[in-house]
């Protein structure tokens, strides 16, 4: 029986609904790929266009492809720039505003059946894209000088594994790493990334330095004679995550001083950027984490110190919340950054020696990404729960939209209703989330409810877009989704009190909210569902072990035995500081396990899935808790994605999953009420 089959009597109404003569119809699984996902905002030097990636499913592909656009700041105009099969990204400006650079992976010639990534150029006055770089491996960062003579390039040696003859044996894999393993990447082989400096006319490329620093976020002076970067020097850094802040004289051979080092992530996070340099090159800002013990859970935020040397000083200390991308204002008495706050993300400005904060976004949105032009303007990308992500340009305190992707078919959809919630869990503790309620519903009705849990766990739901929300409520079921303590957004103590504790305190209060909606008479307590993704169905495990209430779950690429985790994730720096090593403190592996060790208590029908090639968590983990369903006789079924990593990114698989989402729930929670004597 199919859940969303089951709806049409619930919501007729919603399916008259008319928009400029068009019939509206409910959200299905399949707009899940009509979906067009913005990025990488950038506003060209003159400030007049503001470049960006849209990427979408290529479904008679099967695979994802993103193009590069271009929006006048007027609005007036979005160009498509490339239309390639290959997919583009990191679009920059040279300085004089002529060229756009990006990154991409394609072929260079009709022999070249494996394209590395490469800096490609397109010349604003006409013409095809050109390839600027033929480095061995692949280039993951650039950054072009202020005077558009050279690029700072960061690009991996050869792949030794690689071989040039498609039928030769491939060679043994060895491994001597401490870290070993990385989503995507597989097992970590002996490479290294360098920084170039590459000569845009004759297309010669040196090293910057014979030292082995794994080198990243090159950021230039703006005089163009110094050059800022992270790199690594500690004996072995695959323990670690310390970082050090670099400067050079960007010639061949140059000596590295070495400004400051900070606590950043070991796995490269995502809020780690480049040094930030002050317009008149006298001070560089940086992102630092906190203490290395709490890994993720610690908040991290900016620090300022002069280029010349001294000691760094932390900007709003005494601000309990991640700050992150700063960018100094023209001035240069300012940074703009993003900050997380409970259920929302904004941009903000502060004043970097009066250490005042003051919002340039508010309301209910997630803002993303931004850029700031050289006049000062800014444009952000941000999404709201009825809109994915968008770019808009800031104009005072208002954000008039340049991007539209996907302003034309969310016109003609019925779009659930999301609505803010705050509750208290069973100690007292005030927990935020959302309740999304289906199109049509009225109140008073109790409906089938779906509670979902997000991944991290350091992160949390936020009023943006979610898809898949929109196909649950579609068909009728309520979305409970609430950020329990270990979420991020509500500062560091917040987070840490799941520390070595998972599955306890965060039970209890994604419980709480499931209750709160019970009680408002808006979820049938009898037919409740639950499921999450990562984390999200890590903790999935853990509340179904603690709580039968459950008719049916979605574990997605989750764990339930710690101790089979360890070597076998990418996650041992994690684990050793989290849970210590299991031969020295088994007690903490054995607490945290409790679905696996407790899963004679499970009742609920699951429903588990897994990508084959998941090193983040890997399929074992899932395929663990289905065998001790499957051997109690317990309703379970296990979906294993081919040549899937941790996020599924095959437009047919992720379009399979939402329905079988659907399916699982339709089964064991009919969207239809029982009926009544």
């Amino acid at each position: 029986m199919r859940g969303f089959v089951l709806v049409i009597g619930l919501l007729s109404a919603a399916t008259a609904l008319t928009v400029q003569g068009a019939e509206k119809t409910l959200f299905t699984p399949e707009d899940l790929l009509q979906e067009r996902s913005v990025s990488e905002p950038a506003i060209s030097p003159d400030g007049k266009w503001v470049a960006y990636v849209s990427s979408v499913a290529d479904t008679a592909k099967d695979d994802y492809n993103a193009d590069l656009w271009m929006a006048s700041r007027d609005g007036s105009r979005n160009i498509r720039l490339t239309r390639t099969a290959e997919g583009e990204s990191s679009p920059q400006w040279s300085p004089d505003g002529r060229y756009l650079a990006f990154l991409a992976a394609r072929p260079a010639d009709e022999a070249d059946n494996d394209p590395l990534t490469q800096v490609w150029v397109l010349d604003r006055e006409g013409g095809e894209a050109e390839r600027l770089t033929s480095f061995p491996g692949d280039v993951s960062e650039f950054a072009w000088s202020p005077d558009g003579r050279r690029l700072a390039v960061i690009a991996w040696d050869a792949d030794s594994r690689k071989t040039i003859d498609p039928d030769a044996t491939v060679p043994p894999i060895v491994i001597d790493r401490y870290y070993f393993k990385e989503d995507y990447t597989g097992y970590v082989g002996p490479e290294h990334k360098f920084l170039y400096l590459f000569d845009v006319a004759t297309r010669k490329a040196d090293r910057l330095t014979s030292a082995r620093k794994d080198e990243s976020r090159p950021s230039w002076s703006p005089d163009g004679r110094q050059l800022a970067f992270l790199g690594r020097e500690s004996t072995d850094p695959d323990r670690d995550g310390r970082f050090t802040v670099f400067i050079a004289v960007p010639q061949p051979g140059a000596a590295l001083r070495k400004l400051v080092e900070f606590q950043g992530d070991g796995g490269d996070a995502y809020w780690m950027v480049k040094p930030e340099w002050s317009p008149d090159g006298k001070r560089i800002a940086y992102i630092a984490g906190g203490d290395p013990k709490l890994i993720y859970y610690a908040t991290f935020g900016p620090w300022v110190i002069d280029a010349a040397g001294g000691t760094p000083r932390k900007l709003l200390p005494d601000l309990d919340r991640n700050l992150m991308n700063p960018v100094w204002t023209p001035d240069g008495k300012r940074l703009q950054l993003l900050l997380e706050d409970d259920l929302n993300q904004q941009l903000v400005s502060v004043d970097v020696d009066g250490g005042k904060l003051r919002a340039l976004t508010e309301g209910r949105r997630e803002v993303l990404d931004f850029d700031l032009g050289r006049d000062g303007r800014s444009v952000v990308l941000q999404s709201t729960v009825d809109r994915p992500a968008e770019v808009f340009a800031l104009e005072g305190s208002t954000l008039r939209p340049l991007s539209q992707q996907n302003d034309a078919w969310l016109a003609t959809r019925v779009l659930a209703t999301t609505e803010e919630i705050r509750v208290k869990s069973r100690d007292g503790t005030r927990i935020s989330g959302f309740i999304v309620t289906p199109p049509g519903w009225k109140k008073g009705h109790a409906a089938p409810a779906v509670l979902k849990i997000h991944g991290g766990p350091v992160s949390q739901f936020a009023n943006t877009w979610m898809g898949d929300w929109q196909a649950l409520a579609a068909a009728g079921y309520v979305v409970i989704a609430a950020n329990p303590r270990g979420s991020s957004g509500r500062g560091q103590a917040f987070a840490t009190a799941i520390y070595a504790d998972w599955g306890n305190k965060d039970s209890e209060d994604v419980l709480a909210a499931v209750d709160h909606a019970v009680a408002e008479g808006i979820a049938d307590p009898a037919r409740l569902g639950v499921g999450g993704w990562s984390y999200g169905g890590i903790l999935t495990n853990q509340v179904i072990a603690r709580d039968g209430r459950f008719k049916a779950a979605v574990s997605g690429a989750s764990i339930s035995n710690a101790l089979a985790g360890y070597g076998t994730d990418m996650y041992i720096r994690e684990y050793e500081a989290e849970l210590g090593k299991p031969w020295e403190n088994p007690e903490a592996y054995m607490k945290v396990s409790y679905p696996f060790l407790n899963a004679g208590k499970i009742t609920t029908p699951t429903l588990f899935l897994c990508g084959d090639r998941d090193f983040n968590v890997p399929l074992l983990n899932s395929e663990q808790m289905y065998q001790a369903l499957k051997s109690r006789g317990v309703d379970t079924r296990l979906v294993i994605y081919p040549g899937q990593f941790h996020g599924i990114d095959i437009p047919s698989y992720v379009l399979d999953r939402m329905r079988r989402y659907l399916d699982w729930y339709g089964r064991f929670i009919p969207v239809s009420a029982p009926a009544t004597d």
